[in-house]
């Protein structure tokens, strides 16, 4: 066997053959997906907080009512004639069918679900790869606890949010390239292109996968990864949208917009402190062991290559650190194994994981019945403020706060219509989105309020609570009154619209 064929057959080649020898320690998955489980279960308050999330759940109801995906938004008043391109319209109705019968409860158990699985997927890897066990769990345990990123809410990537379903399928199309099961990614992008617009990620690591094939000239498995790709692209049009799917992923990609929103940010803007800290020792050791062991052959290649690609993506815009956590998962567990002692991979800690497995799995039920009270939408818009608002201002022109648009669309169900909501690029034209972001500063610029409001007909303005130099402009200088004030928002009308409301 020349160095090639022997390049070629080592590291990743070789793993289906240790997949059928790796599939015992039945312990660890067991330890790593229960305990994971409840510390997701545990946070299920927070898994509630995107601010999207009412107007997916409204977007599920409007589809199942009509029995078809809506191209024309219902909801606001400022669309004229651009088209909806709802990429995640059937995670949505998953969302909506899930709310009618369980409540918030159900799309926590959902997300919970999916966080669980990726545990499954990336532990299957680490230990189809021949890691000690010991070695997974600690390498999969951190980066399942990082990858979520709680301490940066509401920029979270395990959320009640139909990012996570890119988060899954990104897992599950990494593992199956890995076990070389290349014929199912297509039928699995049918899935995944009606779940969420994050699809596109299927091909970076498709490509990834195809690339190492080539520099190996392994013709086999490169040709295997072009059929998929190939497969997977025609794939993507298996939904309502069409060659339209692209228009809706454009829309996002590259969008102004996307300055102005916090998960498209650099990782340093998203940095909280102390809270980012373990992430960062994280990154750090990875990129030491990477350097230290740069010809380790047990680290299938495609697997640095995707965890150092999406390190720096991270770095750039903060969404994609997620994937890094998730991606290194693999080449960490390959270098923790070298580090640790022989005897930690004896039966005996294998047994240790089944006993704690086993009180986690017992601890799920009772972790769910503690949070279940509190598992509601953020009180940012409360059902008071709602109620308020449909009484009082059903027929005005609101200028509302852009985190605030999907509470209210979830709340109202469109009888209160809004200016603007986190849909952004794929239901609202570029001239609104440009005037609405000039006025997301805490300093007021008169003109532009003054412009925005005599464009759009505006005679109401729900805003953040506490914004004292709006106060200041519309009431104390342009004469509005704060017409109610809600745990968070406040309501500004003009004189003449308040004292119709009145009468």
């Amino acid at each position: 066997m020349d160095a090639r064929e022997n390049w070629s057959r080592s590291g990743i080649a070789g793993a289906p053959a240790a997949i059928g020898r790796r599939l015992h320690g039945f312990e660890v998955y067991l330890f790593l997906i229960a305990f994971l489980g409840v510390f997701y279960l545990s946070n299920g308050p927070l898994l509630l907080g995107h601010y999207d999330l009412g107007w997916h759940v409204a977007a599920g109801d409007l589809i199942r009512e009509r029995g078809e995906v809506p191209f024309q938004d219902p909801w606001a008043f400022t669309l004229g004639d651009k088209r909806w391109f709802n990429l995640s319209w059937l995670w949505d109705v998953i969302a909506s069918v899930l709310y009618q019968h369980t409540g918030f409860a159900g799309i926590v158990a959902m997300v919970v679900a999916s966080g669980m699985i990726i545990a499954g997927y990336l532990t299957f890897c680490g230990l189809s790869l021949s890691a000690s066990a010991p070695a997974v769990c600690i390498a999969v345990f951190a980066a399942c606890l990082l990858y979520p990123c709680y301490e940066a809410s509401p920029n979270m990537y395990l959320a009640a949010s139909p990012n996570i379903a890119t988060m899954l399928f990104a897992v599950i199309f990494y593992a199956e390239c890995l076990r070389r099961r290349w014929f199912l990614l297509p039928v699995m992008m049918v899935l995944w292109v009606n779940l969420h617009g994050g699809f596109m990620l299927a091909f970076p690591i498709i490509g990834v996968f195809c690339s190492v094939a080539l520099l190996r000239r392994d013709w086999a498995n490169f040709r295997n990864y072009a059929f998929a790709s190939v497969g997977c692209f025609i794939a993507i049009f298996v939904n309502p949208l069409g060659w339209h799917v692209y228009d809706g992923v454009t829309a996002t990609l590259g969008h102004f917009v996307q300055a102005d929103i916090g998960e498209w940010r650099s990782y340093w803007q998203n940095m909280v402190m102390p809270g980012s800290i373990p992430g960062i020792v994280y990154a750090l050791t990875f990129v030491v062991l990477e350097l230290r062991d740069r010809s380790a052959a047990r680290v299938p290649l495609e697997a640095r290559v995707l965890a150092w690609l999406f390190l720096g993506l991270g770095l750039y815009q903060f969404r994609y650190t997620a994937f890094f956590f998730i991606f290194a998962s693999v080449p960490m567990a390959l270098h923790i194994d070298r580090l640790l002692p022989a005897r930690l991979a004896r039966f005996d800690v294998q047994r240790a994981m089944l006993a704690a497995g086993v009180v986690g799995v017992l601890l799920l039920p009772l972790t769910f019945l503690q949070v279940r009270p509190a598992l509601a939408l953020p009180d940012m818009l409360s059902e008071e403020d709602a109620n308020y608002l449909k009484a009082h201002a059903a027929h005005a022109h609101l200028l509302n706060h852009w985190n605030i648009g999907g509470l209210l669309i979830f709340r109202t169900q469109g009888s209160v219509p809004v200016f603007v909501d986190g849909r952004a690029a794929t239901a609202y034209p570029d001239d609104l989105l440009h005037d609405y972001l000039k006025l997301v500063r805490w300093e007021i610029d008169a003109a532009t309020w003054d412009k925005v409001i005599s464009k759009y007909g505006i005679d109401a303005v729900l805003w953040v609570r506490g914004h004292e130099q709006l106060r200041q402009f519309l009431v104390g200088e342009r004469g509005w009154k704060e017409q109610y004030t809600g745990a968070y928002v406040s309501l500004y009308t003009r004189q003449q619209a308040a004292s119709s409301s009145a009468r």
